[in-house]
């Protein structure tokens, strides 16, 4: 069975960048794959610097095209290699140097230049420069896609420059509803700043009082409640917030720190307001999947905030996404003890070593995060333990944080499920998985991991196929789901339709040996012998568990396929 990688974080993003095409007869800028080559290439010409960057560029590492782009523009003053240099260095967190480097003049393109205008905005902003922030934000040059987060940043600039009328106006983009919620948000922060106390409470009930408030928003009013004495109803707002979303850690810390009456949080600084207001638009450039566009706002963030640690964590994510794990390990080593993000970045962190086969470092920092207790940090390690197939220590950390909870999260009851199954504990996993399925019936994950189970086991096959069929039905791209639902009918004898949805599953996930090896015996059972056998010995070049193996090499020297003898696994 697939072993399901179950609380760690969404799949990660994909890095964009541009690949210029090189002219006929050039050298190609593939030879500059490695950082080794890239470096032997850069020694040839401007041009060899150019396409060394280009390299580094589509392989994620921005800063690294940074400065072989910076040395080209040098080398040969070209307009498109300066767009390529300024780009470079806003993904590599450069912000001073790309201000310096922003396009202008009719040679270059309007997207740079409409960038490049944004780009000096917030550098005027971060160097304390108001007025002169304020009038490139407001200038209609930035246009699209960049007006938001303009209009969003400019009362920010109006309040740096002195300007309070300017700072309290509601921002406005037509039908651009982003900025009516964060501008509103904002205006409540900047009347609070203009010591406007009745408007911003009116401003900040609007933002907590739709449908689905943002965290942001909530942590925004709470505080104002606190700084005005208002203890008990910044406890109430965040209580309630915590009922819609008790998973909170932000929100969690915050009611902590006003039930234990602690120091109230600061008002915002003006850069840091801007920051938060620059946070809004770069979180929908991710969910649109503009990741080169999001990579460099969250720059811009940071370059007004370095201390906001949820900007390092999606920097992390996106470099991650990218290829570049140096650059995403140095994002995830930003927040420090004490942050609301330290736990979630460690664990990032973790699975970055994880995912480069260094499991040793990827134990040790989970191990470390975990010792203080935080309940993520101890997930985490569970999970990287279930990974790396500690199956045992992996219960025993699950079974504190199940104990510990009134209301135990159906996550941990599925991870405690896959991790007893392992541990060939069937009757406490099934119990564990039955439950995380009560609370959660419609996760397809879920659904599927019970149902396999039970298929494959030849038990309760009526319930588990109507489970797996709802699983492929929310998500039926799924190799692994397909699979199942083709097993479901190879177990109840319907072969022919067995066959029918394990060819789908294999064209979803080709390499996978397990679902190779459920084709391979439903050809046998339709008669189609030879396409059989060629699947069991595929199986045997898709590097199967030991389990698998021998299921595949058992069928192969019996001549007899899966209705010959079972397979015996060696002594370990």
């Amino acid at each position: 069975m697939r072993l399901p990688r179950l609380l760690t974080a969404a799949a990660p993003l994909v890095l964009m960048a541009a690949c210029a095409t090189a002219p006929a007869g050039s050298p190609s800028a593939g030879a500059a794959g490695s950082p080794a080559a890239a470096e032997q290439l850069a020694n040839t010409s401007s041009y060899g610097k150019f396409l060394a960057g280009e390299q580094a560029l589509n392989n994620g590492r921005s800063a690294e095209a940074a400065k072989f782009f910076d040395q080209a523009r040098a080398g040969s003053g070209d307009t498109m290699i300066a767009e390529r240099a300024f780009t470079a260095a806003l993904l590599a967190g450069e912000i001073q140097k790309a201000s310096a480097l922003a396009p202008t003049g009719d040679q270059a393109g309007e997207a740079s230049k409409r960038l490049g205008k944004l780009v000096v905005a917030v550098e005027a902003l971060a160097d304390g420069k108001g007025k002169e922030a304020l009038a490139l934000f407001n200038d209609p040059a930035i246009g699209f896609p960049h007006k938001p987060a303009a209009a969003l940043l400019a009362p920010w600039a109006a309040a740096q420059a002195g300007d309070t009328e300017a700072s309290i106006a509601r921002p406005s983009v037509r039908g651009d509803r982003l900025v009516d919620y964060f501008g509103q948000l904002a205006q409540g922060a900047l009347f609070e700043r203009a010591k406007r106390y009745d408007e911003a409470e009116t401003d900040f009930k609007a933002v907590v009082s739709v449908e689905q408030p943002t965290e942001m928003a909530v942590l925004a009013y709470g505080g104002f409640l606190e700084r005005r004495g208002r203890r008990v109803d910044a406890l109430a707002l965040y209580g309630d917030a915590l009922a819609r979303e008790p998973d909170s850690i932000a929100v969690k810390a915050a009611q902590a720190r006003a039930s234990a009456g602690k120091s109230v949080p600061p008002m915002p600084t003006i850069r840091e307001g801007a920051a938060q207001a620059l946070l809004a638009p770069a979180a929908t450039m991710i969910a649109a999947k503009q990741t080169q566009l999001a990579l460099i706002y969250l720059r811009l963030v940071l370059r007004l905030d370095p201390a906001r640690d949820e900007a390092w964590v999606m920097v992390g994510d996106l470099m991650t996404g990218g290829g570049d794990t140096e650059s995403a390990r140095a994002a995830y080593a930003h927040p420090k003890p004490g942050s609301m993000e330290y736990s979630t970045a460690q664990a990032k962190l973790a699975w970055t070593y994880q995912g480069a086969d260094d499991k040793e470092t990827a134990l040790k920092l989970a191990r470390a995060a975990a010792a203080g207790g935080d309940t993520d940090a101890r997930v985490t390690l569970a999970d990287l333990l279930r990974s790396d197939e500690q199956y045992g220590e992996a219960a025993k950390v699950l079974d504190g944080l199940i104990a510990q909870s009134k209301t135990p999260d159906w996550r941990l009851l599925y991870s405690r499920g896959v991790t007893e199954e392992r541990l060939n504990r069937w009757p406490e996993a099934q119990a564990d998985l039955q439950a995380a399925l009560a609370a959660h019936p419609d996760e397809p994950e879920l659904l599927n991991y019970l149902g396999y189970s039970w298929i494959d086991r030849g038990e309760h096959l009526k319930e588990a196929l109507a489970m797996v069929q709802k699983a492929v039905a929310s998500d039926p791209r799924s190799g692994a789901m397909v699979d199942s639902l083709g097993w479901a009918y190879f177990r109840m004898g319907d072969y022919k339709q067995a066959v029918e949805k394990l060819e789908e599953a294999v064209e979803l996930e080709a390499g996978d040996p397990e679902i190779n090896d459920h084709l391979g015996d439903a050809y046998w059972k339709v008669g189609r012998r030879d396409e059989a056998q060629f699947q069991w010995r595929r199986v045997l070049t898709l590097k199967p568990d030991d389990k698998i193996k021998a299921s595949a090499e058992t069928k192969l020297a019996s001549g007899l396929g899966p209705d010959g003898p079972t397979p015996k696994l060696a002594d370990k």
